[in-house]
């Protein structure tokens, strides 16, 4: 049986000079999702570690999520993927109108860029362009 793709399929990337066990020190704790991604039930069905994680996706959206974590010069890669379709409160995947649909994956491609920007604002703490992490000074 075929099953029809996923309305949504958000892609970001965003690079953090940190090394990439700090920032998978972050989506390790699961309180973290909930304030990432408040509308979803996440589940782990793939943890890679320092690499990241792989979730299926319930609440809002029904699909899979993952947070890629690749080793890039001094610090980290952050790939972040969301492929799934909106849900009505029983889980049913739903259709949107095609306005509807744009909107929806505005608003989670906004919100993957926030969520990325405020980690790099963290994790980074101030560093300057063109410094080296802390750490390796």
């Amino acid at each position: 049986m075929n099953q029809a793709p996923p309305a949504l399929d958000v892609v970001d990337e965003t690079f953090l000079v940190v090394p990439p066990a700090t920032v998978a020190a972050v989506f390790a704790d699961p309180r973290s999702w909930t304030r990432y991604w408040p509308d979803l039930v996440l589940e782990v069905y793939t943890d890679r570690g320092e690499k990241g994680l792989r979730w299926t996706v319930r609440g809002a959206l029904v699909g899979t999520m993952e947070v890629w974590l690749e080793p890039v010069l001094d610090g980290t890669l952050l790939h972040y993927f969301l492929r799934a379709t909106p849900a009505d409160a029983a889980g049913t995947p739903r259709a949107l109108a095609p306005r509807d649909l744009r909107r929806e994956f505005d608003r989670r491609a906004r919100a993957a860029k926030a969520i990325a920007l405020g980690l790099k604002e963290i994790l980074e703490d101030g560093r300057e362009p063109g410094v080296p992490p802390r750490g390796d000074e």
